[in-house]
């Protein structure tokens, strides 16, 4: 299963860093990542393969709660498929 994880906030160090650890250590892959800083905001979208974890969207989502917190960002996982169709124009 695929899924997209969004992140916003005030840009600082790190934030690439400690939310693709979260995932790494919860057998998450990283399929696709892009990211781009407008003046001091960062905006980050990834699409992850969850094929070889045992957790769901929502662990995933409340272990990425922790780095939100720590880091002041908005971080929001998906399921592709549901992230796809609120999105289709």
């Amino acid at each position: 299963m695929k899924a997209i994880v969004t992140v916003v906030g005030k840009d600082k160090k790190g934030i690439i860093a400690k939310v693709s650890d979260v995932l790494y250590r919860s057998d998450v892959n990283i399929v696709d990542i892009s990211q781009t800083i407008m003046q001091d905001m960062f905006t980050m979208i990834m699409m992850v393969e969850m094929d070889d974890t045992n957790a769901s969207v929502t662990d995933i989502d409340k272990k990425l709660a922790a780095v939100e917190k720590e880091m002041g960002l908005k971080i929001h996982v998906q399921r592709e498929e549901i992230f796809s169709s609120m999105h289709r124009i």
